[in-house]
């Protein structure tokens, strides 16, 4: 098992989560408290989710060397 130590590749991991987050939420799951939605929107994203959710499908085939 190993580690995510580095600040950069939390910082990813915690996008890459709120991503999957999005997502169940466009598929009509929901949670307590603050949305994934609010919460990128929060961090600066704009659009609407399916824009948002998009944009962090790119950064994240950016991030693992994927097409998209």
């Amino acid at each position: 098992m190993s580690a995510i130590t580095n600040p950069d590749h939390i910082a990813q991991m915690r996008i890459l989560t709120l991503r999957q987050a999005l997502r169940l939420e466009m598929l009509g799951m929901k949670k307590g408290g603050r949305s994934a939605y609010a919460i990128l929107k929060a961090e600066g994203y704009k659009g609407t989710r399916q824009a948002i959710f998009d944009q962090l499908t790119e950064q994240r085939a950016e991030w693992l060397g994927e097409s998209v």
